[in-house]
């Protein structure tokens, strides 16, 4: 699943991290400031960003963005040095751009965050003062909207890319397979697996892969705004008085839901695989008695399609109580992050601006926290992927 399309995946992986964290180590301890000897003026990391979508060209940005891909050619030269593998473009610059648009797309969720407060405080301002001037809310929509096109923008190239990403990975799961074909055709359901599992596998692999990745991105940049906004919401429903707040129920919350979620649906991976099996042995008698008359008999049908039905209806069972719980989840999330702000509401100390961007910072951490919770129905049916393909491969 991973040898054929990553270099000697655990080795790799391991010194993706080990390279990661030392290019992030060194950019914090001064790194940052390093581009003043290729002709950056000086202090120029320290001038603040600029609002609206005109900040991803400030100079701190296109130093990060040079830093970025610099440290991406070195990690490619060394794999391309150690190890000759065939798709070490893909799985290594193919990666790299992922990652770098994932990163790209928390930074713009950092300049709406900024937008909400001053635009929102203009609002109150209008309507406090029963009037103003409308010229000013155009300039602050305007901004937002440059924000958004840049956003879709990216999306749209992201998701292109991210296509034929997965189709490469794919296509080296098909070759890896397809040579060790004739040990593999005996197996059940083995066209199924090359055709149809190995797309499955490498497309929500990729989708997990990407959310994990920008959940974790997203707790780095916005956890310390949160941090700091905690100091406009001194207590919490209930509990009275807490330091850091906002960051401390943002944890609990998405704690309780992901340990709610993974005892709900802890049954679900089991049932996957069985359905896949029972589905597979009644496909495959119906497809030898499309040659062979002696094959596929009424009763052979009917006790396979029975082991069909009983299977699917656990599922119905288990995935219905599964779906009330998230849902019911979802529901009380939408208006958790509002409850928690009633005590400072009702004391009077915040404006509709600081309400709206706590809101928005909240969602984002809280967000990322829920991984777990938001994946949970893909990492089932993941689970359930993996099991065949690894039962798969062990015959070769």
């Amino acid at each position: 699943m991973f040898k054929s399309f990553f270099p000697a995946p655990i080795q790799f992986f391991i010194s993706f991290v080990i390279w990661s964290l030392t290019s992030s180590f060194i950019w914090i301890l001064g790194g940052k400031s390093w581009a003043v000897y290729i002709g950056f003026p000086k202090n120029y990391f320290i001038e603040k960003s600029s609002v609206g979508v005109s900040r991803f060209i400030d100079l701190m940005y296109i130093w990060s963005y040079i830093w970025y891909f610099a440290s991406v050619l070195i990690f490619f030269i060394f794999w391309k040095i150690f190890s000759h593998h065939k798709w070490n473009k893909w799985s290594i610059l193919g990666s790299a751009f992922i990652l770098f648009n994932i990163w790209l797309g928390v930074q713009i969720s950092i300049a709406v965050n900024e937008w909400y407060g001053p635009f929102w405080d203009l609002v109150q301002s209008i309507l406090l003062n029963k009037g103003g001037d409308i010229s000013k809310l155009y300039h602050g929509i305007l901004i937002f909207l440059y924000i958004a096109m840049f956003s879709v923008t990216l999306n749209v190239i992201n998701s292109f890319f991210i296509s034929h990403y997965i189709f490469r990975w794919r296509t080296a799961m098909n070759e890896y397979y397809v040579l060790h074909w004739k040990k593999l055709r005996h197996i059940e359901g083995a066209s199924q697996r090359v055709q149809e599992d190995t797309m499955r596998f490498a497309t929500i692999m990729e989708d997990l892969g990407v959310k994990f990745i920008k959940s974790l991105m997203t707790l780095i940049a916005f956890t310390p705004i949160l941090i700091e906004l905690s100091k406009s919401v001194p207590t919490l429903p209930f509990v009275g008085s807490v330091p850091h707040s906002l960051v401390w129920a943002s944890i609990v919350w998405s704690i309780f839901g992901t340990l709610l979620l993974m005892f709900t649906g802890m049954k679900l991976p089991g049932l996957e695989f069985n359905n896949q099996r029972v589905e597979a042995s009644y496909r495959k008698e119906l497809v030898y008695g499309e040659d062979d008359p002696n094959r596929a008999k009424p009763l052979t049908l009917e006790s396979l399609f029975k082991e069909v039905r009983y299977n699917y209806f656990k599922l119905y069972f288990h995935y219905s109580y599964f779906n009330m719980v998230s849902s019911w989840y979802v529901q009380l999330d939408i208006i958790f992050n509002l409850i928690i702000l009633f005590p400072s509401i009702s004391a009077g100390i915040m404006t509709l601006g600081l309400i709206n961007q706590i809101r928005n910072v909240f969602d984002e951490v809280s967000t990322s926290f829920q991984y777990l919770v938001n994946s949970w129905k893909v990492i089932i049916e993941l689970l359930s992927i993996k099991k065949r393909l690894k039962l798969f491969e062990s015959i070769i």
